[in-house]
């Protein structure tokens, strides 16, 4: 469990560290003023005490003076959340961004932007709240009491990551006129032109004073568990809530002020008690300090990389391109092997008839039908068999469809047995991720349009992600927390790339967003036919070599027992899965989700045997997919939404009610 997890203690707390971490904040901020800017140090001074009289002066008190207080305010506001969250839970690894409570803030300010425009502009902390709450009760509904100080917490977070961000894209996408502004806000930008929003923001942080005063002594009673802060006179649940609250209410109104900033919250705790805070008041304002530190140092990276490449770069992207690898490091070196049996989301089954199978299989065929001669038209719905034009537009995205939801819930499969792992899948781990960024890499610096990247770039960046999990892995036995935060970093350096590309405001904003959402209807019939056969071609292996993974999924013991070479072994089968994920996500973009329900629906249908699950998971795969592909072409016709966020939207909600129902089986046990 998470909970039990404390950094190392030392010896004694180093007393100096306050005055040093101020001097840092005061030396960064000297630093951060002089980037960009061709005053003189007097000229600087001086203007503290008068008005500015040419415009390079008026940029420097009303552009850099007031960026540098919105970078010590938003970082101190978002250190204190994470520290005040972390506390509360008992578990290092959690934060606004690894509970979901970010991702639904955004969703909120999307939705009232869009919707609600005056409310937006006035008060746009209340929707920001609103759906920072929202996240957090499903979070809490699906970790429980039991859950909190352990890896449901980060599971249901990660997954709601994933669901309410894909929600947003698709609010976003789908009203691309009116939000096209919304882009340099979602990446996190701290440019400043007058100094409304420091004025706005500085008195919404007052929570934080209140907050240091009162919060020190149930916050230690807590750390003596539930029972002993209430056996103290700790009113518990009042408790827990004014201060999560005030934790989602920091976060919101930092949000609501320069977008979102991941990161800051989840290491700036970790950092202060590895620099030695230890009592309840001392972490949470050294947290706050330190949280200044970093996001005036990532801020000072943003501005000297938006120098060098002629492009803004978000402080956000910055702050994701320094935090992902320290999430890896800290991952690495806190995070113990995890219980595997606790994870199951699967439930004991007879294994399905063949009438079941059959029922699949027409169902698909039946499905494959409607989505080829069913579809709403000028007059109204149409069935019938599409003219040469309509065909060659529907066929290539249906057999695109089929076989990409084939793909990846093999994927899924095989993963999961080979780690032992209920989480694994090429979406949760990163090997989505990894070709995706690889993709983008090319497309942005290389000048390559993301559909001629190929499969072998995308296997290139799946092959390094897999590299990484190996080695992290092997410490961890491929633990199931290291292995999804291994695939929150990713997915968060992937954000990180996507939002600077975003930020750019090119001409094709829209078709890098598009791609990302993962799209069938820019397949080719030649693209189409490749990824079949591809997929068919790497399929035939998996199924060959199901004696192979069965042992694996059993035990290194047994399957060494049996003659099998464990490295090369598992090594083909990763490769394999790469090959899987980097093909279908060249062809159709990243699809978050599938890979990893697709085999627990074959597991509930009664399929435990490796064949049977594998062929049932591809036939569920495609099924899911097709669905999801036909759905986004007829919602809002003529308009269409893209099959990769309508999948992942499907596939994640069920996968939230998965969860749910899974903590309301273990509360009635």
């Amino acid at each position: 469990m998470l909970a039990t997890l404390t950094l190392p203690a030392r010896s004694q707390a180093w007393p100096r560290r306050y005055p040093l971490t101020v001097l840092a904040i005061v030396l960064l901020a000297l630093l951060q003023l002089q980037i960009g800017n061709a005053l003189p140090a007097a000229t600087q001074w001086a203007l503290l005490s008068r008005a500015p009289v040419d415009f390079t002066e008026l940029q420097f008190v009303f552009a850099a003076l007031p960026r540098l207080t919105m970078a010590l305010l938003v970082g101190a506001a978002l250190g204190f959340s994470g520290s005040l969250l972390q506390q509360l839970t008992q578990n290092r690894l959690v934060s606004p961004m690894t509970l979901g409570a970010s991702a639904g803030a955004w969703l909120g300010l999307v939705c009232a932007t869009l919707w609600l425009p005056e409310l937006a502009a006035n008060h746009g902390e209340w929707p920001a709240l609103a759906g920072a709450m929202l996240a957090l009760l499903l979070v809490l509904l699906i970790a429980g009491p039991q859950g909190i100080g352990g890896l449901p917490l980060v599971l249901g977070g990660m997954a709601l990551n994933l669901l309410l961000g894909a929600l947003a894209s698709a609010v976003v996408m789908l009203h691309d006129q009116y939000s096209r502004n919304l882009f340099i806000w979602g990446a996190g930008d701290l440019t400043q032109h007058d100094w409304q929003w420091v004025q706005w923001l500085l008195p919404r942080l007052a929570p934080m004073l209140l907050l240091l005063w009162l919060a020190p002594r149930p916050l230690t009673l807590l750390r003596l568990g539930a029972s002993g802060a209430q056996g103290r006179g700790l009113s518990l649940w009042p408790a827990l809530l004014l201060m999560l609250l005030a934790a989602l209410w920091l976060s919101s109104v930092a949000i609501t002020a320069v977008g979102l900033i991941g990161f800051i919250g989840l290491l700036t705790p970790n950092f202060a008690r590895l620099l030695g805070a230890r009592g309840a008041r001392d972490e949470l304002a050294y947290s706050a300090l330190l949280g200044a530190v970093l996001l005036l140092a990532t801020d000072a990276v943003a501005l000297l990389a938006s120098g060098w490449s002629a492009d803004l770069v978000p402080s956000g992207a910055a702050a994701a391109l320094i935090g992902a690898p320290a999430l890896l490091w800290f991952t690495r070196r806190q995070l113990p092997g995890g219980s595997q049996q606790s994870l199951a989301l699967t439930a004991a089954a007879r294994p399905l008839r063949p009438w079941g199978w059959a029922l699949l299989l027409a169902g698909l065929l039946a499905l494959a039908m409607l989505s080829l001669t069913l579809a709403p038209g000028a007059h109204g719905w149409l069935l019938a068999w599409p003219d040469a034009l309509i065909w060659s537009f529907r066929w290539p995205r249906t057999l695109t469809a089929v076989a990409a939801g084939a793909g990846l819930a093999i994927a899924g499969v095989v993963l999961q047995r080979l780690l032992r792992n209920p989480l694994a899948s090429p979406d949760i781990l990163g090997l989505s991720a990894g070709a995706t960024l690889a993709l983008l890499a090319a497309s942005l610096w290389l000048g390559r349009p993301l559909q001629q990247g190929g499969p072998l770039m995308a296997f290139g960046g799946s092959l390094a992600v897999l590299g990484l999990l190996l080695w992290l892995g092997r410490r961890q036995q491929y633990a199931p927390g290291m292995m999804a935060l291994v695939g929150i970093s990713l997915a968060a350096l992937l954000e990180a790339v996507l939002q600077f590309a975003l930020a750019k405001g090119s001409a094709d904003t829209f078709a890098i967003l598009g791609w990302l959402a993962g799209s069938t209807y820019r397949v080719s019939g030649q693209q189409a036919l490749l990824l079949t056969g591809g997929v068919l071609l790497l399929a035939l292996p998996v199924l060959c070599g199901q004696r192979a993974l069965t042992l694996l999924s059993i035990g290194d013991g047994v399957a060494q027992g049996r003659g099998l070479h464990l490295a090369r072994s598992r090594l083909g089968w990763l490769t394999l899965v790469a090959l899987l994920t980097a093909l279908v996500t060249s062809v159709l973009g990243p699809v978050a989700f599938l890979g990893l329900l697709a085999p627990h629906m074959a597991a509930m249908l009664g399929a435990r045997r490796v064949l049977p699950q594998l062929l049932l998971a591809a036939l569920l795969g495609s099924v899911l997919l097709l669905v999801a592909d036909w759905l986004g072409r007829v919602l809002i016709f003529p308009l269409q939404v893209p099959v990769g966020i309508l999948a992942s939207v499907l596939c994640g909600a069920y996968f939230i009610l998965l969860l749910l129902a899974q903590r309301l089986r273990r509360g009635r046990a």
